[in-house]
């Protein structure tokens, strides 16, 4: 026989004024340990009501309070609980480290040591305001003829610059094109310091004097390796794909307009991730505060190459 919680405390508390005849009876139900064991689990209930704080426990932190904390740990990795703790102390804000640490661990947030390791894509974003990167295109026209297209890319802003198309990459031709390069960036004021290259034997050593003149140095990628040079390998797959794969280029002077009608489009219109959906030469407009207010969603589209490239913006 099984006796509930409710009975247990009952026939413990009534053990003692019962007469022998039905203790008698109640050993065969029950052993004495038991009903003793009973009697005590019963005193401890007691005892735990009796002991049971009359205030509540520590208040709940503050949300803004949360938020702020969160905050300060993502802007500053390398900042412990400790040292989040004593930021907030300079700001008037009244709370013990504890707290700090409790609500880090309840976020998932890892100690300092494990947030302040740089990875490389953070690394790279560091550093993007002095990176630039340079790559060659090839690409054959219905005539048969081989053409290069001389490409750089700024990493902070992710604009596409490209220097030239040409079926002949000579020396000559690409330090004229690097020159004309220093002269654009100065007019800009980009203050790039680096610039990203594979081993191609189409980059001359007059090149590398006149980036060196102008406080450029070159880094050379590993030999097949275009992880290291990931964002110029990245515009490249972009022109192929929506550019050089999607039309047929008759000669180098049709070739020159597509390139140069891609690069606008590029630069000015098409939107990027790394950049908020923004365009390098153009900011990301507001969004619409209320689209269930517009009856008519007029936007217009515009061609450019034939079609091969569309844009779209709202009717005036």
């Amino acid at each position: 026989m099984t006796f509930a919680p409710e009975d247990r405390a009952f026939l413990a508390a009534l053990l003692t004024p019962l007469p022998r005849e039905v203790l008698r009876r109640l050993r065969l139900l029950m052993r004495p340990d038991t009903v003793l064991r009973w009697h005590r689990d019963l005193l401890k209930q007691r005892h735990a009501r009796a002991c049971r704080p009359k205030r509540p426990g520590r208040p709940p932190t503050v949300c803004s309070i949360r938020m702020l904390i969160l905050r300060l740990v993502r802007e500053n990795p390398s900042w412990g609980y400790r040292r989040v703790h004593g930021e907030l102390t300079t700001l008037g804000i009244k709370i013990a480290p504890s707290t700090v640490g409790e609500i880090l661990k309840q976020e998932g947030v890892d100690p300092s040591p494990a947030r302040a390791s740089t990875m490389w894509a953070a690394f790279l974003r560091l550093q993007a305001d002095a990176l630039l990167a340079c790559d060659f295109i090839e690409t054959v026209t219905l005539d048969g003829r081989r053409q290069y297209i001389l490409a750089v890319i700024e990493h902070a802003s992710r604009r596409a610059r490209v220097l030239g198309t040409t079926a002949h990459p000579t020396a000559a031709w690409v330090s004229q094109a690097f020159k004309n390069l220093v002269m654009d960036l100065e007019d800009a004021g980009c203050r790039a310091r680096y610039l990203i290259r594979d081993g191609d034997g189409k980059f001359p050593t007059l090149m590398e004097e006149v980036l060196a003149d102008a406080g450029i140095h070159t880094v050379l990628t590993g030999v097949c390796i275009p992880r290291m040079n990931a964002i110029m390998e990245r515009w490249v797959q972009s022109c192929r794909r929506e550019l050089l794969d999607r039309c047929l280029v008759w000669n180098e002077r049709h070739l020159r307009r597509a390139r140069h009608e891609y690069e606008e489009f590029y630069n000015e219109h098409r939107a990027h991730q790394g950049l908020a959906q923004a365009a390098p030469l153009r900011p990301a407009p507001d969004p619409i505060s209320d689209l269930g207010a517009i009856v008519n969603l007029s936007v217009r589209r515009r061609d450019r190459l034939g079609g091969v490239l569309h844009e779209y913006s709202h009717a005036a």
